[in-house]
């Protein structure tokens, strides 16, 4: 039975198609998975709506990893009743990662009793059949199954951006960090297969995408499970030879598998930008160890001299967690360190929450607020420093820039190969095209430029 088919035809008995609205939260796989839901409901013959009070479908695809979060999703279904109390037929949807994690469902069950599909990370496909369920029964759908071996496939996709695409490699995590939920809602690594992948960013390239960006919760151990013997570099190595001009980044690596295979590629590429978004955590060995990490400061220092020796240029990021629970200033010091050290040309920093279901979320934690206030704020003092200084070395550079945002005061902004904000004096035309610029001054945060061709 087509369900997808079975909808579109109940639908095609209205006087116009019922509109659709995706909100996603989170990451840019939980985007990406946003846009193939949008793409499933147009196949079921819906229209996209520009926001939720014109949409007769809504759909909230949501994110479990910080609890803040989640609570403030919670608010906004609860804000989403007054929608269908005008439209009692507007249908409400939840799913993502909050509705995969355990609990949730008897939660909005109990006390959201307008949600009337909730479907987890497992569940994307099914989505024709729960609406069905919807249209016909007049009952809540669910389905939170854990699907553990399966990758969705042939799924359209409605994309956000015509220029710019995420395409999932990978799906799942088997790394339980100890401070992060993914694993539990997002199940064990299932790696795509190479014929899709390819044959997607084909079909990208051919309707003019000019940035592909690489998915998965930890993308350098793709390959794991699959029948054909493939890793990450080989998969980079495939994509790299594609005809057409287009730039391909990838989010995000663990250092544990960044091998020095991994960083060859990259210098060898001509497609892939140079570079890494490489995850640190923190700077103390004894911290990485109680986070579950798989690597010491002095073996992530080794991934990095290597790459900067065969890559020079090398742009470099990370993501730091600070005040992990009983992390001592001594801990707190290592990390700083570290960034002296590294020389981040950015950072992702964030302060530690407990996470419900994870592991660091049991550990009584005796550093106060304040202080976890206090050294981030000694962090992002110093990371601005760094990049201040480190930005200069940019200057009378040329970049290879892909414009993708207006800033202000007549100037426009995009990213460079070497993911670094780039502004320039443009016509807001240029969105979506690629030029070359040469720098000519540099910020804390950004560099501006010329465009020279």
């Amino acid at each position: 039975m087509d369900h997808t088919e079975l909808v579109r035809e109940i639908f095609s008995r209205r006087e116009s198609p019922p509109l659709c609205f995706v909100q996603s939260y989170g990451c840019q796989q939980n985007f990406a998975d946003g846009e193939r839901i949008t793409g499933m409901l147009c196949s079921m013959g819906c229209g996209i709506a520009p926001d939720m009070e014109s949409a007769d479908i809504i759909i909230l695809n949501t994110c479990a990893v910080r609890e803040n979060a989640e609570r403030k999703v919670y608010s906004f279904i609860g804000d989403l009743k007054h929608l269908k109390e005008d439209h009692p037929d507007r249908i409400i949807g939840v799913c993502g990662c909050m509705a995969q994690e355990s609990g949730t469902v008897d939660t909005i069950r109990r006390s959201y009793r307008h949600v009337d599909i909730i479907f987890g990370t497992f569940a994307h496909k099914q989505l024709p059949k729960l609406l069905y369920e919807v249209l016909t029964e007049r009952r809540t759908a669910v389905d939170v199954e854990e699907r553990q071996y399966e990758c969705p496939e042939d799924m359209p996709a409605v994309r956000s951006c015509s220029y710019k695409a995420g395409v999932s490699v990978m799906y799942g995590c088997n790394n339980f960090c100890s401070f992060c939920i993914v694993p539990y809602v997002r199940g064990r690594e299932r790696s795509r297969e190479p014929s899709r992948i390819l044959d997607e960013i084909r079909g990208l390239v051919d309707n003019g995408c000019k940035e592909i960006m690489l998915l998965g919760q930890n993308v350098n151990s793709y390959g794991r499970g699959l029948d054909e013997k493939i890793d990450f570099p080989e998969l980079l190595r495939r994509i790299d030879a594609l005809d057409g001009e287009f730039r391909v980044r990838f989010m995000s690596p663990h250092p544990k598998d960044a091998t020095k295979e991994f960083f060859d590629v990259i210098a060898e590429s001509r497609k892939i930008c140079k570079s890494v978004h490489l995850p640190l955590q923190s700077g103390s060995d004894d911290v990485l160890k109680r986070m579950h990490r798989s690597y010491t400061a002095a073996q992530y220092l080794e991934q990095v001299d290597y790459a900067r020796k065969i890559m020079p240029g090398l742009s470099i990021t990370t993501d730091i967690i600070v005040g992990f629970p009983n992390e001592t200033r001594e801990d707190h010091m290592a990390t700083l360190n570290m960034m002296r050290r590294v020389r981040f040309d950015n950072i992702y920093s964030f302060i530690y929450s407990p996470r419900k279901g994870t592991k660091a979320a049991l550990i009584e934690d005796h550093v106060s607020a304040e202080e976890k206030s206090q050294r981030m704020g000694e962090l992002l003092a110093l990371q601005r420093e760094i990049t201040a200084e480190s930005y200069k070395r940019f200057i009378g550079c040329v970049f290879t820039v892909l414009f993708d945002g207006v800033y202000k005061n007549g100037m426009i902004s995009g990213k460079s190969d070497e993911f670094i904000i780039t502004l320039v004096n443009a016509d807001a035309s240029l969105i979506g095209t690629v030029h070359r610029v040469e720098v000519t001054s540099a910020h804390n945060w950004a560099v501006e430029g010329r465009i020279i061709d």
